[in-house]
C-alpha cells in the first residue's frame, strides 16, 4: 500500500479483498471547498466541467506559484512536506495539501489562501477533510491545522473539533450525492455571486429575475 504523498495510477486496483477505486477518482478536496461556497458552483465545475477565470482565480494561482512544487524542507525543528497527496478510502475523498508540517511528532496540515482571515467554513471543511485523510493514512490523531491568509500575512489555527469533523463528513456525503441529482438553484448571496468566476455561466441574478 502506498503511504501518504504517493499517487496511484489506475482508476480501479486489486487488493486482497478485491478491486477498489483508485483514490485519484475520489471527490477532490478542493471541490469540497466549492460545495460549501456554493452547491451550484460545485455542480457546474465538478459535474458539468465548467471552468472560468477571474481576478480572484488568477491571483490565487499566482500566490501558489512558489508552493506548487512537491518536496521536503526543514526550518529549525519543523520538517515541511510540500504538496502532499492524501486520501481517505472510508470517505472517498482525495487531494493535495499545500503543506504538512511535522513539529514535535505532530502532523499539522497547512493551506494557503489569498483572502482575509475569518470563519470561512469552505476553507475549514477542506482543511479538516485533509486532516481526516492524514489520520487514516498515518494512524495519528491530528488535533488542528492552519490556514495562511495572504491578505493578512498571518496563519489562522483551525481546531478539528468533533462538531467540525461531523459537519465536514456531512458536507462530503452531500457533495457526493449531488452528482446524481438535479443542478441546485443559485444561492441568494450577492457578495459570493459577484466574486464568483462562474457568474457568467451560472447567471444567478438573471435566474432570480425569472423566478420572480
Amino acid at each position: 500500500m502506498p503511504e501518504w504523498g504517493e499517487k496511484r495510477q489506475w482508476e480501479w486496483e486489486w487488493y486482497d479483498e478485491g478491486y477498489k477505486m483508485n483514490p485519484e477518482y475520489y471527490l477532490p478536496l478542493s471541490y469540497l471547498n466549492a460545495w460549501e461556497y456554493c452547491p451550484r458552483r460545485f455542480y457546474l465545475e465538478y459535474v458539468l466541467g465548467e471552468m472560468a477565470e477571474n481576478e480572484h482565480i488568477v491571483l490565487g494561482n499566482h500566490l501558489h506559484r512558489n508552493i506548487n512544487e512537491a518536496g521536503v524542507t526543514q526550518e529549525g525543528d519543523t520538517v515541511i512536506h510540500q504538496q502532499q497527496w492524501v486520501w481517505s478510502d472510508r470517505l472517498q475523498v482525495s487531494g493535495v495539501i499545500d503543506a504538512v508540517e511535522e513539529r514535535s511528532g505532530e502532523l499539522i496540515p497547512l493551506e494557503y489562501k489569498k483572502g482575509k482571515m475569518g470563519r470561512h467554513l469552505s476553507d475549514h471543511f477542506q482543511l479538516c477533510a485533509a486532516a481526516l485523510c492524514l489520520e487514516e493514512r498515518t494512524g495519528k490523531t491530528i488535533p488542528q491545522g492552519e490556514i495562511f491568509y495572504h491578505a493578512n500575512r498571518r496563519r489562522q489555527p483551525v481546531v478539528f473539533s468533533p462538531e467540525l469533523r461531523q459537519m465536514t463528513e456531512e458536507a462530503i456525503l452531500a457533495a457526493q450525492l449531488a452528482e446524481s441529482r438535479p443542478m441546485p438553484a443559485p444561492i441568494d448571496h450577492k457578495t459570493k455571486c459577484h466574486a464568483c468566476s462562474l457568474q457568467g455561466i451560472c447567471l444567478p441574478f438573471e435566474m432570480k429575475q425569472l423566478r420572480s
